[in-house]
């Protein structure tokens, strides 16, 4: 029997609100559509072993003048790791989320910033409808390279704001 009553609550809801649902508008008001696409880098030739290698070494750099134990990964155009390394100390668990920053950097061609500012914008009510390995956090951030999307790092083992500051040296490598 209660069973029963919460399903005619839940029916009576949607008859109730369902008309309302139907007549909100279709499209997003005129001035939130912005004029070009945002984040539209075009690809280029994948980063490659050597220059990753240095992009490494430009975080890694970064991470000991701080004492800070990272998990650095350099993935391709495509989200594929090219380069890795953990250092003495790094906790374990980042080692597949900085693997999936530098991965989320690099398919959808933006920091992982964007993501968490917008998971915290609005209450993350979009994200799982994008996809299942998008990383929300910071501390990926694509490689540009003569305008052109190379690759992508990603860092993780501290908060959010010094794996940010850790690829953002390695990432400063590529101009």
């Amino acid at each position: 029997m209660r069973r029963f009553m919460w399903s005619a609550a839940a029916f009576a809801a949607c008859v109730v609100t369902g008309p309302a649902l139907a007549q909100a508008p279709a499209q997003p008001p005129a001035a939130s559509v912005p004029e070009k696409m945002p984040f539209d880098i075009p690809y280029g030739q994948s980063i490659g072993a050597e220059k990753a290698k240095q992009v490494l070494a430009a975080a890694e750099a970064e991470g000991k003048k701080r004492d800070w134990k990272m998990n650095i990964a350099v993935v391709d155009t495509n989200g594929e790791l090219v380069a890795f390394l953990r250092t003495e100390g790094a906790q374990i668990a980042s080692v597949n989320i900085s693997q999936g920053k530098a991965k989320t950097a690099a398919r959808f061609r933006r920091p992982t910033r964007a993501f968490f500012n917008g998971m915290q914008a609005t209450a993350g009510a979009y994200l799982p409808t994008l996809d299942p390995t998008l990383i929300a956090s910071p501390g990926g951030i694509p490689l540009i390279e003569g305008g052109k999307l190379i690759g992508a790092i990603g860092c993780s083992g501290g908060t959010g704001d010094q794996d940010e500051i850790i690829c953002k040296a390695g990432a400063d490598l590529i101009k």
